[in-house]
């Protein structure tokens, strides 16, 4: 076995050379040494049952042979040119693209992260519409940097004390705790009512884009009602708004289809993706239909946007999730996940709610008096892990558990993951 340095000594190390915003999970966090499709390895050769790629990133598995061999093939012919020089896998990328994402949209350009895509998304929507104010979400996550942040939803990753102006926000299609306490469907949608308000009134009258994540990921897996984006498209289309998806967790094939904002018939105008395109590899991308990627005609380019291995991975990404059934598989596994969870939930109230939609599925852990509870998932979160699990944490409380694992996850896993979270439970009720 290698010789590591252990959880003590990267933790020691981070303390000395890393700067303090980077936490990390679990009081008595693991060494992972290896990665394997559904598993994890630590640095003492204990394998997990990883259910949550990395947040949303390894779709396709950890170290995935057949996206790994392209991968090594193209790095040991050309690495990097940047991308104002012509090679072919950035526009083979993005020709797929073109035809695996919604509606009309066509036209790509790849940048490293989430947070650039979205940045550059939110630029594109000004240079079409003239305008500059946005709307975005409570509770949605868009990114790290001023603009991304200001648009950003949730106090907690808000650490930027001078926001941009220009930003307004509406309320989230949380159903399970609606902030306008209202219920479904006797609400009328009145969260997504709240743009025209927004658009109105309250704005100058020059709001350039609505941006949203189709499901919010750190705001606690929020599925909005199936008609929510319809009625949203409805009043941005009213008012001259763009319609700007955040598919940086959802999209390929996480929610059994290719991008999440499927599920809802709706098509945006611009739309972002990132993490699971790369499978591990740093590549995001903003697409967008053709009359509005054309107004982009002044110099932009990306240094490492697009280079030759990271385009080369979002290839065998597409391919992976075609051959081998991914979709297929998300919707069956997360049907037997969330059926799962369900069954859990009946017997311990300790679960206030289980939502989701494919293999992205959240389940809100509560007082008896039905407020949050993250104490009490952070004591189960660890439990699972020392018995080989890994599973993610979210929501605005930090108390929904987040299930987001690897799609090649089969169904024997599930059964395994299930029969310990109760086990888990029962041991802390």
């Amino acid at each position: 076995m290698a010789d590591y340095i252990g959880p003590k000594g990267i933790i020691e190390k981070k303390k000395k050379y890393i700067m303090p915003c980077l936490g990390h999970f679990y009081q008595e966090p693991p060494q992972f040494v290896k990665g394997s499709m559904q598993y994890l390895y630590d640095s003492n050769g204990k394998r997990y049952l990883d259910c949550f790629a990395g947040v949303s990133v390894i779709n396709c598995g950890h170290c995935n042979p057949e996206i790994t061999k392209v991968v090594c093939e193209q790095v040991q012919t050309l690495q990097h040119v940047c991308n104002i020089y012509l090679t072919e896998n950035f526009v083979d990328l993005a020709e797929q693209l073109a035809q695996a994402t919604p509606g009309s949209l066509q036209k790509s350009f790849f940048c490293s992260t989430g947070t650039e895509a979205n940045e550059g998304a939110l630029l594109l929507a000004q240079l079409y519409t003239g305008s500059s104010e946005y709307i975005g979400l409570r509770h949605g996550l868009h990114g790290r940097t001023k603009l991304t942040m200001s648009l950003t939803g949730i106090s907690m990753w808000r650490t930027d004390p001078n926001p941009v102006g220009g930003i307004h926000f509406v309320p989230n299609p949380n159903c399970y705790r609606c902030p306008l306490k209202k219920h479904y469907p006797e609400c009328d949608l009145e969260c997504a009512n709240m743009i025209e308000d927004i658009a109105g009134y309250a704005a100058s009258g020059k709001v350039a884009a609505f941006i949203a994540e189709p499901i919010q990921g750190n705001g606690g897996i929020v599925v909005p009602p199936k008609n929510y984006f319809k009625r949203v498209r409805e009043i941005l289309d009213e008012h001259g708004i763009l319609l700007i998806i955040d598919e940086v967790q959802t999209g390929f094939a996480r929610t059994g289809k290719m991008f999440a904002i499927e599920n809802f018939d709706v098509v945006p105008d611009i739309m972002t993706v990132a993490k699971a395109l790369g499978n591990g590899a740093p590549i995001s991308a903003f697409i967008a239909k053709p009359e509005i990627a054309d107004v982009y005609v002044r110099p932009g380019a990306s240094t490492l946007g697009g280079n030759p291995v990271s385009t080369a991975a979002g290839m065998a990404v597409l391919k992976y999730i075609r051959e081998h059934g991914l979709m297929i598989n998300a919707q069956k596994r997360g049907e037997q996940l969330k059926h799962g969870l369900q069954n859990i939930q009946k017997q311990h109230p300790v679960i206030g709610d289980v939502r989701g939609i494919g293999l992205m599925i959240g389940a809100e852990f509560i007082n008896p008096d039905g407020s949050p509870a993250p104490d009490k998932l952070d004591l189960i979160l660890e439990d699972m892990k020392d018995n080989g699990f890994i599973i993610g944490k979210n929501g605005v409380s930090r108390n929904v558990m987040a299930f987001q694992p690897p799609l090649v996850i089969t169904a024997a896993d599930i059964d395994k993951l299930l029969n310990a979270l109760e086990q888990t439970i029962k041991k802390f009720e």
